[in-house]
This record gives structure tokens, C-alpha cells and sequence, in this order.
């Protein structure tokens, strides 16, 4: 299981899957998921498989989800901010009308 030391800095909370999650300002998206014990971050597009963050540096895409509304975000390169909401993704993005 991902766990933080029990003194590790915590300055922010975010949202994954609605569960809250206190983030040291700067750490990743994918982190987060890691440290809320989400099952998948996202849903194998042909067969539906769960996925989760796997090489944390941006060469595999498994970390792909849902952020602040954005589908297919690579979430081992976004830092947390205040109030971030990620979300699993399932299947493909939809990126037609996604916020930049």
C-alpha cells in the first residue's frame, strides 16, 4: 500500500473521487490517487481493465484521469492545487469541448 510518512508536510486538499486528500503543495495527481486507495484511475478502453499510475514520470499514460473536469490528463505530471478534483476516467477520453 502507498503511504506517507506520518511526518510528511500536508498544505493542501484535493478531491479523488469526492474522498478528500491532504497533499504537500507540489506532489502529483497521480500520488493522490495512490494515497487515496482508489482501485483505477481509469478503465482500459477495449476490455475494461482497471489501470492505476505505474512509472510515475509521464512514459506510460496509466495515470491518465479526469482533472478539474479535463478527461486524459496525465496525472503523474500535474501538481495538486487547492480544491483539485480528480476523477477516474473510463475507457477513452472525450476531449471534443474539454477545457484546455
Amino acid at each position: 500500500m502507498f503511504r506517507k510518512p506520518p511526518d510528511a508536510p500536508a498544505g493542501v486538499t484535493v478531491f479523488v473521487a469526492g474522498q478528500p486528500v491532504r497533499m504537500a503543495a507540489g506532489e502529483s495527481a497521480a500520488a493522490a490517487v495512490l494515497l487515496a486507495g482508489l482501485g483505477s484511475s481509469r478503465s482500459h478502453p477495449v476490455d475494461g481493465g482497471a489501470r492505476l499510475p505505474y512509472c510515475m514520470m509521464g512514459v506510460c499514460f496509466e495515470c491518465l484521469m479526469v482533472i478539474d473536469g479535463a478527461p486524459g490528463r496525465q496525472g503523474c505530471l500535474v501538481p495538486v492545487h487547492e480544491g483539485m478534483r480528480i476523477e477516474p476516467m473510463a475507457g477513452l477520453p472525450d476531449l471534443a469541448g474539454a477545457p484546455p
